[in-house]
This record gives C-alpha cells, sequence and structure tokens, in this order.
C-alpha cells in the first residue's frame, strides 16, 4: 500500500471518529508531530477554527481534533486550536468536500509547491527528513519576508501576502503580535489580481469589526 492509499484509509477512519486507528495507519504522522512539539515549532503559528467558513461545520472530528492537540501538548478549546497543527496536519485527515476540493490537496499536489518555487513534492507530507510543518512555516515565513504583494488589514494586525502579482500564487496569511507574525495559514491562490482586488475592495465599515479571512480565530 502506498503513502497516498495509507492516507486515504487513515482519513476514512478519522472521519468515523476512531482516532487511534487513523494514527495508526500513518505512524509517520505521530512522529512529525512528536519532533515539532520538541523543537517549539507550534508556536510560531496562531489560532484556528476547524469550522470551515465556507461549508458552515468543522471539516474534522472531535475525536481528531483532540487526538492532535494531545499528541502536540497545544492548547485547544473546541472548535478553536493550533493552526499549524490544524491546516497541516489536520487537513491531511479531511475528507470534508469544500468549494476548493479537499483541503489536503495544497500538501499532495504540486501547486502550492510550485507557487512557492519549489519541487513538486516539496510539501509531501511522509518525505524523509524535516517535518511537513518544518516545510512550511520555513516557506511560508521566507515569503513573509519578500512577497511580491502585500496587503495589512485590521490596523495591522492582519497580513496577507502573495508569491506573485497575478496568475497563481502562494499565500500566506499571518497575525502579527507583540510578541511577532504568528502563522495562520497558507495555500495556492489561482488568481492573485482578483484576489488582492478583492481584499482592496471590501473593508470593514467603521465600527464594524474585522472578520479575520481563511478560518483564522480572533
Amino acid at each position: 500500500m502506498n503513502e497516498i492509499r495509507r492516507l486515504d484509509a487513515a482519513a476514512a477512519t478519522a472521519a468515523r471518529g476512531d482516532a487511534g486507528q487513523a494514527f495508526d495507519a500513518v505512524p509517520w504522522l505521530s512522529r512529525s508531530i512528536a519532533q515539532d512539539a520538541a523543537s517549539g515549532r507550534f508556536a510560531r503559528w496562531s489560532r484556528s477554527t476547524i469550522v470551515d467558513e465556507n461549508v458552515g461545520a468543522p471539516v474534522l472530528d472531535r475525536a481528531v481534533f483532540d487526538r492532535l492537540h494531545d499528541l502536540a501538548g497545544e492548547p485547544s478549546a473546541w472548535p478553536v486550536g493550533n493552526a499549524g497543527l490544524l491546516h497541516v496536519y489536520g487537513y491531511l485527515l479531511s475528507l470534508t468536500p469544500t468549494p476548493y476540493g479537499l483541503k489536503r490537496e495544497r500538501w499532495l499536489g504540486p501547486e502550492l509547491a510550485r507557487a512557492f518555487g519549489l519541487a513538486d513534492a516539496a510539501f509531501a507530507p511522509w518525505a524523509d527528513g524535516p517535518t511537513l510543518l518544518e516545510r512550511v512555516t520555513d516557506a511560508a515565513t521566507s515569503l513573509l519576508r519578500s512577497p511580491a504583494a502585500a496587503r495589512s488589514e485590521a490596523g495591522g494586525e492582519y497580513l496577507t501576502v502573495l508569491s506573485a502579482t497575478a496568475g497563481a500564487a502562494a499565500l500566506v496569511y499571518a497575525r502579527v503580535t507583540d510578541d511577532g507574525i504568528r502563522l495562520v495559514t497558507t495555500f495556492p491562490a489561482a488568481d492573485a489580481a482578483a484576489l488582492l482586488t478583492s481584499i482592496d475592495a471590501a473593508p470593514p465599515a467603521p465600527g464594524t469589526p474585522y472578520r479575520p479571512r481563511w478560518n483564522a480565530a480572533p
């Protein structure tokens, strides 16, 4: 059984709420989380809800959500948890369809890696060497330092950066705190120009609270 099929089986098991069996099917996942926890990488990420804004429902079973945070030693309060843990590892176990496809495809397909200027398999979750979270964190942080385009919102509290100003691009969304920049998510954007236009055209009305994008938790 190849790794994609193992991940498919794990995700199907996770959807039934059997977190233990799901993680047993892909042992590299627990090892990666342990390595990231030991290295303090989850601290470089902000908070996120597992309730998808387009679906209007959780994209992971509660038992899997809890197991992820237990393994990482990260605090959580369903449905809000660590964004790196949920967007990087949790999405691998999600089979919930969204208008943009399965959330795990950003890691399994080549589009995001190419948009970052990396090899097609740069985000293969089970690859030897650095964990998936380490690879994603490094790519996202590098883009934050030198983006092709950037938009700041909510008085500078939230930042969107893109690897290109038009066409396909890697998008990184982050929260700016007193302690530094905390990542929220990254994904491939099909039309960077249209996305930038939509951000520019939709500032909150005066007196209206900013609504964080892409499942970030305030």
